[in-house]
């Protein structure tokens, strides 16, 4: 038995070497599962990262100010426009991105650019002003026109809302990479991912601080953190990021690692828009390319790593600049930079560009018009991550100026009936071209809600009427601009069992006019009575024909405006007319580059005639009256009475809807006034848009339409009352232009033709004479 006992316990283990066996098990399984983390992780850290690493929003970009002698431009609309791309104004301008201005003339060294067409070089170039004109225009190469780099207006952001402008190492400007790695992590290019020393360092000093004033994490942990991890401030989490922070370091060079921590590092938010990586960060806060910023700006942004929010320079100005202060002092402790250097950068301002002036990118209403045309021809993936640089005609000179017309003119009108709050919005376009120009899209141009320019579809009232004259005007045989149109009671069916009695708004009737009498008045019973001799569908085809298809019912109420559209939709319209009878459908894109600076698509100018030129200027003529004697003649109590414009109100039923549509030689604008729950408003188009549209073309220095009528159009003497042909020398009588071959026969002249004494005198003459002889 006893030998039976001591074989027994010699074979079975005691409890100390049971414990070191399975933790030799354990530790083997843990080896096992951290080799298969390690694996794992390994594998996440190169698929990521040797990718593609970013999806990088399309950028889109305003026009680019072109400069060329005889230009419509001031001399502090150009300052502005500068001053929004970050131009620094100096007493010289030596380097690209600087201005220096000196009474009517602005020296400017210009920043290169990648265009669609190809690249503009940096040059230096002299503009000189006179009023509100370029006067001349010198360079280095005898250069006659040239381009200033396009303002940067937006982007189409992916649903996280990152956005970044991703820059290379070798574009960073000086100090920085010295101030991030004296500041975050000084042992960088020493250690592997992790930094012991650091951690120590971390440790001892916050320690003596009592509190957390220095973090352990190496540029390496911090890009691994927002590369591929969370924030959540975990064992686990910190765990994972050393591990996949050392895999990084050995799979990637040092230099690749810190280009990707430039783009990647988050430091703002704009609205919904997070601003990531020091290229943005740079645009964002200064308004300048990241390679032009000085020390004391760079020391700016490397400060705000550690808190973006905590210093962020517009809302705490004050610890900004404490912050800014501190990395200048350690780059001097570190000797990077002398004492003196270090001085001067502290003395500077913190240089930060002012948000809500026309370097802001918020242009909600006019980027919803990009989405729209852009998204007929792109996948949303690639508008939200392939860096697609988008180049529209956004105007951010003549965007500030309709803002502001609506702005003030609706604070200036005050609430309507009931205290309800008035709502705006406004299309501008480029005349000739149908390009969109501006776009406000409500009273308040930053709120990116419902859309009134593209949406807000309403009744137009008058602004219909061109339509029926001009379906008038293109009879010639019947129509003319003086023929009389009865101005008087008219009654017509309706709905079954009504009738339908239209009034003018002075309740009154004016019996025979002329039509362009008619039109400029907006006399309804005259414009319902011819639209109803041409005919209610071929008024409408003509809507059609001017650029807006519908499906309107062929009523007579449609005469009056009684149909729906939106601005964007009247520009349309209005466009064929100050186009000279050439249809632009309206655009807002001009062409598309890939990131790497290829063209991709060009946007091109499309054009179609779809009325003659000689009808059109009988319009344009009809309409300039409007301005000068009718509706709309209040808006020369703003613009120089030396512009000559033409336009037409519009006022719906019971003062719900105020329009007003009208253009110059180079600008086509609309406005609207309304009510969002379509009550009334107390306005008419001329107490109401017409006041905007004016406001706004005073601050846009318009080109006069031109006088000069084209072939095809006779000028004719015609007596004012009857429009009968007659004589320059009659009383009363005035120059009208006509359609060739139906101009009026000239009148028998209100001078006698032949003097009466003269040919008595020589009668007599001629008698004696033949007395004499007969004698």
């Amino acid at each position: 038995m006893a030998k039976k006992r001591k074989a027994k316990s010699k074979g079975k283990p005691g409890l100390g070497r049971r414990i070191l066996g399975w933790t030799i098990k354990l530790g083997l399984v843990g080896l096992v599962l951290f080799a298969g983390l390690v694996i794992y992780l390994d594998a996440v850290v190169q698929e990521k990262f040797s990718g593609k690493r970013w999806a990088v929003p399309a950028q889109v970009f305003a026009r680019p100010l072109e400069l060329y002698a005889g230009q419509q431009l001031s001399r502090d609309d150009f300052v502005t426009e500068l001053g929004a791309l970050g131009y620094r104004t100096v007493s010289a301008a030596r380097q690209p991105g600087q201005m220096a201005v000196s009474g009517s003339r602005v020296d400017v060294y210009t920043r290169g650019f990648q265009f669609f067409e190809g690249i503009e070089p940096a040059q230096r170039l002299s503009v000189g002003f006179s009023g509100n004109q370029v006067t001349s225009l010198s360079g280095g190469n005898d250069v006659v026109m040239a381009r200033l780099e396009p303002l940067m207006i937006g982007g189409i952001y992916p649903a996280h809302n990152e956005d970044r402008i991703l820059i290379r190492l070798d574009q960073a400007p000086p100090y920085l990479i010295e101030a991030l790695i004296a500041v975050e992590d000084r042992d960088f290019f020493q250690h592997f991912g992790v930094s012991p020393k650091g951690i120590a360092r971390a440790m001892y000093v916050n320690l003596t601080a009592g509190s957390v004033v220095q973090g352990g994490s190496t540029l390496t942990q911090q890009l691994v953190k927002n590369f591929f991890l969370t924030s959540d401030r975990s064992l686990v989490r910190k765990g994972t990021e050393a591990i996949m922070a050392v895999l990084l370091e050995r799979h990637y060079p040092k230099e690749e690692i810190l280009e990707a921590y430039l783009n990647e590092v988050f430091l703002g938010q704009d609205g919904r828009r997070a601003v990531h990586g020091f290229g943005l960060a740079s645009q964002y806060y200064f308004a300048q390319p990241l390679h032009e910023l000085e020390l004391h700006q760079v020391a700016l942004l490397v400060g705000m790593v550690k808190g973006p929010s905590l210093y962020n320079p517009r809302r705490r100005p004050e610890r900004a600049k404490a912050r800014r202060d501190l990395v200048i002092q350690m780059l001097a402790e570190q000797n990077m930079i002398t004492p003196e250097l270090a001085e001067q950068a502290r003395a500077k301002p913190l240089d930060t560009s002012t948000r809500g002036s026309l370097a802001d990118s918020s242009y909600p209403a006019f980027m919803d018009l990009v989405r729209r045309q852009l998204r007929e021809d792109y996948r949303d993936e690639d508008l939200t991550s392939e860096g697609l640089r988008i180049f529209t005609s956004f105007d951010p000179l003549l965007q500030n100026k309709a803002e502001k017309a609506v702005e003030t003119t609706l604070k200036r009108l005050g609430p309507a009936d009931g205290e309800i709050e008035l709502e705006g919005s406004m299309v501008v376009t480029g005349a000739q071209t149908g390009e969109v120009l501006a776009l406000v899209g409500g009273r308040n141009p930053r709120f990116s809600g419902f859309n009134r320019a593209l949406d807000a579809s309403r009744p137009v009232g008058s602004l219909i009427k061109p339509a029926i004259y001009l379906t008038a005007l293109e009879q010639p045989q019947k129509y003319s601009l003086v023929t009389l149109i009865d101005d008087s009671p008219i009654t017509l069916d309706a709905e079954p069992g009504k009738t339908w009695s239209p009034q003018n708004y002075d309740r009154q009737s004016h019996g025979w006019v002329t039509l362009h009498h008619a039109l400029s008045r907006s006399y309804n019973q005259a414009a319902v009575r011819l639209g109803v001799d041409l005919g209610v569908p071929q008024v409408l085809k003509t809507v059609e024909r001017m650029g807006v298809p519908h499906r309107w019912p062929a009523y007579p109420s449609m005469l009056l405006g009684s149909g729906a559209m939106t601005p964007v939709q009247v520009a349309d319209m209005y466009q064929t007319i100050a186009n000279g009878g050439f249809n632009t459908p309206l655009r807002g894109i001009r062409n598309v580059l890939t990131a790497e600076g290829d063209p991709l698509h060009r946007y091109p100018f499309e054009v179609e005639q779809r009325f003659d030129s000689a009808t059109i200027y009988l319009m344009q003529e009809a309409m300039t009256r409007v301005m000068t004697e009718g509706t709309g003649r209040s808006a020369y109590n703003q613009v120089p009475a030396s512009i000559r414009l033409a336009g037409k109100t519009g006022t719906t039923n019971d003062l719900r809807d105020s329009w007003f549509a009208g253009f110059s030689d180079d600008l086509v604008a609309v406005a609207w006034i309304g009510r969002d729950d379509n009550g009334r408003t107390r306005l008419t188009g001329a107490t109401g848009a017409l006041q905007v549209w004016s406001a706004f073309m005073r601050e846009a220095h318009p080109r006069s339409l031109s006088s000069q009528p084209p072939e095809g159009v006779v000028m004719a003497w015609i007596d004012r009352e009857t429009g009968q042909g007659s004589d320059p020398s009659c009383p009363d009588t005035v120059q009208v232009p006509f359609r060739a071959g139906y101009q009026p026969l000239p009148g028998p002249g209100c001078r006698p033709l032949l003097d009466v004494e003269v040919v008595k005198d020589g009668g007599n003459k001629v008698l004696d004479v033949i007395r004499g002889w007969l004698r």
